[in-house]
């Protein structure tokens, strides 16, 4: 009976453990879709001028 108690526990552990990952990856999907529909508005709107990317001095020949 032990072992039918702990397979128990460790079912139900499994089951929250897979609705707690599909909770994630459902909230990831809708913050990468919210962030695909804002980011091409973004994008046409203002410029790039002040990224991480920006050259500060002409490149040497």
């Amino acid at each position: 009976m032990f072992h039918y108690e702990l397979h128990q526990l460790r079912s139900a552990e499994l089951g929250r453990r897979a609705e707690q990952d599909r909770l994630v990856r459902e909230a990831l999907g809708a913050r990468r879709a919210a962030r695909r529909s804002a980011g091409g508005r973004a994008a046409e709107a203002e410029p790039h001028t002040h990224g991480p990317h920006r050259r500060r001095f002409t490149r040497a020949a």
